[in-house]
């Protein structure tokens, strides 16, 4: 595992980038370098857009080194993260990272905010479902038993997560619960690599961690003009990539939560992988897509999913309510509804 990165070695990665004087910037293009990997489960994209090529590499090694940080540390699955550990424990405390506690602390918020609805402590029941392998293998997808749903469900409650801030340590009281921190992870890695990009001079890049777009500054032209990133928001099912509509975006991230990402379909009814803490089963509410515009990718991550389990009623209500955050809902009749300041533009 790669040496630890905390906000303050944030900062200090950054003093080995050349400085690049500013005055000859007019008088030289910016390009953009691109870089792709796979980490947390899927496949990420960073473009970085610079005068000098070499400090675009550099500035993209710091990126991708930071993801394989959070994945050792945020992954449920990568033996030795400290999701792993807190959930092979056995009610034990644990400690852990900083990072972790900060994101736990987080999912928590969202947990009270929705009375449950979204729940960090739902990977044991997400696990019984398998929709990694029912979506590969859609004529042979197996759907548990209710019996096996209903004693997964009984170990999903978040008020099992104890975390001691004074001791750095997180403790699931109940030894059957399992965390995963799916629903808001990409969301806040996405944040960190931009705080990370921003304090080494980037000012201009494109990150997309598996469908998470999170935009630094505006696009380049390779005039010496700034534009705004223009990013497609993806129409549900759709099988060649068609979009419903482009969002023009400058410091903004863009994130989408569907019912149309991991599924299968049994008997001729879809099961996808956002699950109701309620029923154990898929939620079912008439949606297919919720896409959210903030400022925070973290915000974006844990709203697009939050409000796609409330619905469109109560989910719209909530994005009205929070400041500097917008949203469009598409209904299963392809239908868009939009928060009152959604910034529309078709393709």
């Amino acid at each position: 595992m790669i040496e630890h990165i905390s906000r303050f070695f944030i900062a200090m990665l950054c003093l080995f980038f050349p400085v690049l004087g500013l005055s000859g910037c007019g008088s030289t293009a910016m390009t953009a370098t691109t870089r792709t990997g796979f980490y947390f489960d899927t496949i990420i994209n960073i473009t970085v857009y610079d005068t000098d090529i070499s400090h675009a590499n550099e500035a993209l090694d710091n990126c991708f080194h930071l993801a394989e940080e959070y994945e050792n540390m945020l992954s449920r699955t990568v033996e030795g993260s400290d999701i792993w550990e807190i959930n092979h424990a056995q009610g034990q405390p644990v400690t852990v990272h900083t990072e972790t506690l900060e994101l736990l602390n987080s999912a928590l918020s969202y947990a009270e905010l929705t009375g449950g609805a979204i729940d960090p402590t739902i990977a044991t029941l997400s696990a019984l479902w398998n929709f990694s392998e029912n979506n590969a293998a859609q004529d042979s997808a197996i759907i548990p038993p209710d019996s096996a749903i209903q004693e997964a469900l009984s170990h999903v409650d978040y008020h099992a997560i104890l975390i001691n801030e004074d001791a750095g340590t997180v403790t699931l009281t109940d030894p059957e619960a399992s965390l995963d921190l799916g629903f808001i992870a990409k969301g806040y890695i996405a944040d960190q690599m931009r705080a990370l990009l921003l304090s080494c001079d980037v000012e201009h890049a494109l990150l997309d961690l598996g469908g998470n777009i999170l935009a630094v500054g505006g696009k380049p032209d390779g005039k010496g003009n700034v534009t705004d990133f223009r990013i497609g928001v993806r129409k549900p099912f759709a099988e060649n990539g068609e979009s419903l509509l482009a969002l023009p975006v400058t410091g903004k991230s863009v994130v989408s939560s569907g019912n149309y990402e991991r599924y299968f379909e049994k008997d001729g009814i879809l099961y996808h992988h956002i699950l109701d803490t309620r029923t154990g089963y898929p939620v079912r509410n008439h949606l297919f897509q919720v896409t959210i515009l903030s400022d925070s990718s973290l915000e974006g991550d844990a709203l697009s999913t939050t409000c796609y389990v409330l619905g469109l009623e109560k989910g719209m209500q909530l994005i009205e309510r929070t400041p500097h955050v917008e949203a469009v809902f598409v209904t299963d009749d392809y239908q868009l509804h939009y928060s009152s300041g959604f910034p529309v533009e078709t393709d």
